[in-house]
């Protein structure tokens, strides 16, 4: 299943059109839907019937190019995105990822002077590789993506070539790792290194692209934690400082990990509902078991049965599979079908002992 939001501003006219591929009775379908910006939109069906997975894909690529071609583009709730030749390619640069953490060893890492304590943020994973004279953007499936224009322009005025690791909240690019700079893979040099590097390059101003802030004194660590708990941000990411950078995830641990604050996970949109509320799937093992519903917030436009959204929630429950009290945060098209599995849910507490015992 893919998915792919553009929109399309001038003047008066603030429009969004939606495409995904979808499965359906053993094939496939291409469904669209259009309309103005913050109003229920009309949907329709490039398949009158499911088709196979070559045809489907074949129908939405050539709905795509037929309406960039016309001025849409992916840009987030309509932010210009500067696009390249080559997006869409493989990089051959992933990013790496990160098992989570109970909040008692993210306790003990804040007072390991061997770790240090960065922000979690709730954006958008992406890697910028400058080249000579050129931008890429590289989500975390690896794969060559539009940038929002300013991010562009402010990577660009960088001296390269290089390669960043952060995550693009809307038109900023927050960095939070180095991985090339200047034709020298960073990735094998100690995470205190790379940090060290970061502060030397990035630009001291700048509304579109900064630098993460970092904790490595304990009392700062500590600090730091509480103040982000108490503002509800996302969480913290703790890294070894003598660590390399090691793409992919890790079967357990890990030099990089992550403590959320409030949990999420991604979910596939199993039906729209009437009332502006969604349906949500997810998989285990070979079957599809529903997570519950949410509803969709009047600033985001309602996704589609097929499309992959990310929702914030208490916890679930483990008989019925569902999430209490879920949040809807939005479309994720950097994230796979198959990778929205029940594995992600954090479960009551009170369940999770019963497990163990």
């Amino acid at each position: 299943m893919e998915q792919t939001t553009l929109y399309y501003r001038q003047g008066s006219s603030d429009k969004v059109y939606r495409a995904s591929i979808a499965p359906k009775d053993g094939g496939y379908i291409v469904q669209f839907a259009y309309g103005r910006r913050g109003t229920t939109l009309q949907t329709g069906t490039k398949t009158l019937s499911p088709v196979s997975a070559d045809q489907a894909r074949r129908i939405y690529d050539k709905l795509i190019e037929e309406k960039t071609a016309k001025g849409y583009t992916p840009g987030d709730e309509g932010t210009p995105y500067q696009h390249s030749d080559r997006e869409k390619q493989v990089s051959g640069i992933l990013p790496q990822l990160l098992n989570a953490i109970e909040p008692e060893e993210g306790a003990r890492l804040a007072t390991d002077p061997a770790w240090c304590v960065q922000e979690k943020f709730d954006g958008r994973r992406m890697l910028v590789r400058k080249h000579a004279d050129s931008v890429d953007g590289i989500n975390r499936n690896g794969l060559i993506v539009a940038l929002p224009e300013p991010v562009a322009q402010a990577v660009a005025e960088l001296t390269g070539p290089f390669v960043l690791d952060g995550e693009c909240l809307g038109e900023t690019l927050v960095v939070f790792d180095l991985l090339e700079l200047r034709g020298n893979d960073w990735r094998s040099r100690p995470c205190r290194d790379r940090l060290f590097a970061l502060t030397q390059m990035m630009p001291s101003k700048g509304s579109h692209l900064r630098n993460v802030e970092t904790a490595f004194e304990t009392a700062h660590k500590v600090e730091f934690i509480e103040r982000l708990r108490r503002e509800e941000k996302e969480g913290v990411v703790f890294k070894r400082l003598s660590a390399p950078y090691v793409a992919a995830r890790p079967n357990s641990g890990g030099d990089a990990l992550k403590l959320k604050f409030r949990e999420s996970a991604s979910f596939v949109v199993g039906k729209v509902n009437g009332t502006r509320s969604i349906g949500l799937l997810l998989f285990e093992g070979n079957k599809i078991k529903p997570a519950g519903n949410v509803t969709i917030p009047p600033n985001h436009n309602v996704p589609t049965a097929g499309q992959v959204v990310e929702c914030r929630y208490l916890y679930a429950f483990r008989e019925s599979g569902s999430i209490y009290q879920p949040v809807y945060l939005g479309v994720r098209d950097d994230i796979r079908a198959e990778e929205c599995t029940t594995g992600q849910l954090k479960y009551r507490k009170e369940e999770a002992m019963e497990e163990v015992a």
